[in-house]
């Protein structure tokens, strides 16, 4: 049976589009990981000599998952990483996926001998869940920053951990200001941002992939504290300033006392 099958595979790579075998476009679905799938493949088959096969392949599916072959009485999903997650209609053929994880993404064939023969390809994408970005505030720039730039700037770090195919971008209310993407690669992203420490504008980091996105939105109030040399710097000429009015304050009662007591003396002789 397992050569039959084979040679039939063989013959539909060879004369896929002749007459007789009912090639379909390839469909790409994008999916979030967790989420329940059907690929359908729009055929009602009732004939008792139906063969219906999946396969599957990270780059060619070239590997039998399920099957139905109604003549052997088989009905069976016969991959492992599979058989708990993934159930085939009897009827129409279609495999439907719970719990869908991002290892299932890949390329997806059906072969059903029916009259015609039907060849139908599926590209499926599994995103993974996306987390929500970090904002931290990047205080070791005060020390390399010079003073009139660290009085007027705060400088700020936007990061994920682990992520692929997405895209971290900062938001000046509804404008992109900045960004950087990663493909097939699982890494950590960071993106940094300078704003005014007086910034009324609305500011957010956000992390997207094609199906979905996560926001974090910018507390300068919280974040954009001044650096701790510009606060004592702060405090020194505020402490400085009242020491001088307080001297001044007292070198004036000392000059209006001395004036007083001039004045009774005056008076007395």
């Amino acid at each position: 049976m397992i050569l039959v099958l084979l040679l039939l595979r063989l013959w539909l790579w060879h004369f896929n589009g002749v007459f007789g075998v009912e090639a379909g476009v390839m469909k790409s679905l994008s999916v979030m990981e967790g989420d329940s799938v059907t690929l359908h493949t729009d055929t009602d088959t009732q004939r008792n000599d139906a063969v219906i096969q999946w396969m599957f392949g990270a780059q060619n599916p070239d590997i039998v998952i399920a099957e139905i072959n109604r003549e052997a009485n088989i009905s069976d999903v016969s991959d492992e990483r599979f058989r708990d997650r993934v159930t085939m209609d009897s009827q129409t053929g279609s495999l439907t996926f719970t719990n869908i994880r991002t290892t299932d993404s890949g390329l997806y064939q059906v072969d059903i001998t029916t009259d015609p023969v039907v060849v139908k390809t599926f590209n499926v994408t599994v995103y993974a869940l996306l987390t929500v970005p970090v904002i931290i505030s990047n205080s070791s720039q005060c020390s390399s920053s010079s003073e009139s730039s660290a009085e007027s700037k705060c400088s700020l770090l936007c990061s994920v951990v682990n992520v692929s195919h997405v895209t971290l971008s900062w938001f000046k209310g509804n404008s992109s200001i900045s960004s950087i993407s990663v493909s097939d690669l699982s890494i950590s992203l960071s993106l940094p941002l300078e704003v005014e420490h007086q910034d009324k504008n609305t500011h957010s980091c956000v992390l997207n992939n094609n199906i979905s996105n996560q926001t974090k939105h910018l507390d300068i109030s919280q974040l954009c504290q001044p650096c701790a040399g510009i606060t004592n710097h702060i405090v020194l000429i505020s402490v400085s300033a009242v020491t001088l009015l307080i001297v001044a304050a007292a070198g004036m009662f000392f000059v209006c006392r001395k004036c007083r007591k001039m004045d009774q003396e005056g008076m007395y002789n």
